[in-house]
């Protein structure tokens, strides 16, 4: 294992109460006790981090929506993720910015609380774990569905005691992954590298196949509904519906701190994952309502794309997507669990969660303590088999979170303190920041309810938090 990296920027300055943090005077790998200064081992590379934002954003995007979204919007649907990619796109700009300014875990967190304070930072970084674990148990849920139905495809049901088969299954791989995790990020990395490599050739193998179709190549060819079947408001309602596809960009940021080479892999990884994820988006869309219509694409529901496959090249066909499907929301959940424990350690670290959190495990060199504390509450809502709504607040929590990150970047801006030299420096600012967290805020207008007012208890729970244990741990002098 490599030497641990030793980060001294003075960042930290900016942060509301927060001394600068020291210089460490040794570390070593026999150092038994975390030091403030000690960062994780910067182990992962440009494709790792490209895998983590596909592979993340890829999962829900091409194997639940394409149903629901043409049913919404038509074949305009294409449309809608192409707007939803914008608005990532206008987010992944400001966020790769301050990233290569700030390489550290905790993404939006860390890169709020140095420029808006620990308030908003609070809110952001305990909403941003909460909205992980969510997002990683609605992930792990729909795995195990994705294996059931898998099995039932080849005529096997299966049994595994008195809960559902999906439920023990969502645990078992939940856990796997949190154990994986532990044992070291570099394999973590590397299994979620070959799980989007044979995914994405899954995917390009069947979409491609699926467009010479539609074309006539094969002696089939299809005539799409009129693009704006279902009229024009329908495109932005559907935009809002969809957008929980692209929070997977913003992960790289999270595991900043053990990017390789920071100021080129980062604002690569974030801004190429969602260029690469909206066009498989967009014409995944397009083959889909080619083949089937709007409306019968829109009644075959969640397994619309199981059937896009069995009408394309039969059973082969169909089981290909289910498994395209079941690699999806695994590596879904591996990254959602990576990131997860990346913003507890980022939190720890500027006492918003108790010290112990932010240990690092000297023979693996991760965050053991942050990973039990992901895992744990993933597994409890995996258990429930209800977590829908929970990855809506999920994306409410990252929407909240992305207006902020473009507000930070034009604050940081204006007050160019010393410690910010960011290596890439996104164009067009200040206009497209601006536009960006509109853009942002504006989706949430679109979203359920119920799903709002969860989120917005959540960011007043996270506040109390803040005033109740942050303020009392620092008047106690233990930060």
């Amino acid at each position: 294992m490599g030497d641990r990296e030793i980060d001294v920027s003075t960042a930290g300055e900016n942060i509301e109460g927060v001394e600068p943090e020291p210089e460490p005077e040794s570390v070593t790998e026999e150092t038994t006790t975390h030091d403030e200064g000690v960062e994780l081992e910067r182990t992962i590379g440009l494709v790792g981090g490209l895998a983590i934002g596909i592979g993340t954003m890829i999962g829900a995007g091409i194997f639940v929506f394409p149903g629901l979204a043409a049913n919404e919007a038509g074949p305009a649907a294409a449309l809608s993720f192409a707007i939803g990619g914008v608005i990532a796109l206008l987010v992944a700009l400001p966020a790769s910015e301050l990233a290569t300014a700030m390489p550290r875990s905790g993404g939006g967190y860390y890169f709020i609380s140095r420029s808006l304070g620990t308030a908003g930072g609070a809110v952001v970084g305990l909403g941003l774990w909460l909205g992980l674990v969510f997002a990683a148990a609605f992930y792990l849920v729909g795995l195990g569905h994705y294996v059931v139905a898998v099995f039932a495809e080849i005529g096997v049901t299966l049994s595994l005691g008195p809960a559902p088969p999906h439920v023990v299954l969502g645990l078992i791989a939940g856990a796997a992954l949190t154990a994986l995790s532990v044992a070291g990020t570099e394999r973590t990395a590397a299994l979620q590298n070959v799980i989007v490599v044979v995914l994405l050739v899954i995917l390009t193998s069947v979409l491609t196949y699926g467009v010479l179709d539609a074309v006539g190549v094969f002696g089939r060819q299809t005539v799409p509904d009129t693009f704006f079947s279902k009229g024009y408001f329908p495109v932005l309602s559907t935009a809002a519906l969809v957008f929980t596809s692209y929070l997977g960009f913003a992960q790289v940021a999270t595991v900043a701190g053990e990017i390789k080479r920071p100021s080129r892999n980062l604002p690569v990884a974030m801004v190429g994952s969602v260029v690469i994820v909206t066009v498989f988006y967009a014409v995944t869309i397009l083959v889909a309502t080619s083949l089937f219509g709007a409306d019968r694409l829109g009644a075959f529901g969640e397994t619309a794309m199981v059937n896009v496959g069995r009408d394309l090249l039969g059973v082969p066909g169909a089981v290909l997507i289910l498994v395209a499907g079941l690699l999806a929301t695994f590596s879904s959940a591996n990254a959602s669990i990576l990131s997860a424990s990346r913003s507890i350690y980022a939190l720890s670290r500027d006492a918003l969660l108790p010290k112990k959190a932010s240990e690092i495990n000297l023979q693996y060199g991760t965050p053991h303590v942050a990973l039990a504390m992901a895992g744990g509450p993933i597994l409890v809502l995996v258990a429930t088999d209800s977590v829908e709504i929970l990855a809506e607040v999920a994306s409410f929590l990252h929407l909240v979170m992305y207006a902020l990150i473009c507000v930070a970047l034009l604050v940081l801006r204006r007050r160019d303190p010393s410690w910010y030299d960011p290596d890439f420096r996104m164009p067009g600012a200040p206009v497209l920041p601006v536009i960006g967290a509109v853009a942002s805020v504006a989706l949430i207008a679109f979203m359920n309810l119920a799903s709002i007012v969860i989120g917005v208890v959540i960011m007043v729970l996270s506040y109390g938090w803040y005033r109740y244990y942050a303020d009392d741990v620092r008047l106690k002098g233990d930060i």
